[in-house]
């Protein structure tokens, strides 16, 4: 396992048994040619903002930088309220009671609402900062727009250097959103998840981690 305070790069190549379904259901699978892994949440957790992803084992980050490509879907008995949601959880620790994580909401990039456009990209911290508690103490500032769609490949880079994290979408040399005050300060180590929420059908691919 790679400590937390080496600096180390991984691309890290899908196998069974360095993925532990987390509330979801997961499989390995080909999608336009490329190794996925396919994850669906579990329909018994009814909440959103849950631990619902699979953990990438082995792997213990604090800062640095995390990339991966997304593809969402809504599956066919999602609710209105689905958005495609799907996205990385970070500093996850061992029994999955703490992480912080942004995720994507593909089907508001391109809503002819300017309010659901504001809402493309989230970021919340588990368990005490959701979603909502986020959007009625602080409207705006842990939220944020970019082009993006259902069924098709999304780039994700976080940077993450302390209490900050960085998220720049498809090459973009700016970020689209930064969040100055991760949650849970500087000091939380862990795993990395690939998260999805109610309605989704994900697909993770090329995921690569630099840990300093």
């Amino acid at each position: 396992m790679a400590g937390a305070t080496n600096t180390y790069s991984q691309v890290i190549k899908f196998e069974k048994r360095q993925l532990e379904a987390v509330n979801v259901s997961m499989s390995l699978e080909k999608l336009n040619g490329k190794d996925v892994v396919k994850v669906i949440k579990d329909s018994t957790v009814k909440m959103a903002d849950e631990a619902t992803f699979v953990k990438i084992k082995g792997i213990e980050f604090k800062n640095g930088t995390i990339e991966v490509k997304v593809l969402s879907r809504l599956l066919k008995n999602a609710p209105e309220s689905a958005r495609g949601f799907i996205g990385i959880a970070f500093r996850v620790n061992d029994n999955n009671s703490k992480f912080e994580s942004i995720y994507l909401r593909p089907t508001n990039g391109r809503a002819d609402d300017q309010l659901r456009r504001n809402h493309s990209i989230q970021y919340f911290s588990f368990p005490d900062y959701k979603f909502d508690r986020l959007r009625n103490e602080a409207a705006g500032i842990y939220e944020s727009y970019a082009d993006m769609g259902l069924n098709e490949w999304i780039n994700m880079k976080i940077e993450v250097k302390g209490k900050q994290a960085k998220l720049f979408i498809n090459d973009s040399k700016q970020p689209s959103l930064i969040v100055n005050d991760l949650k849970h300060g500087d000091s939380l180590v862990g795993a990395i998840g690939l998260w999805v929420d109610n309605g989704t059908e994900g697909f993770f691919t090329d995921l690569k981690i630099n840990s300093n």
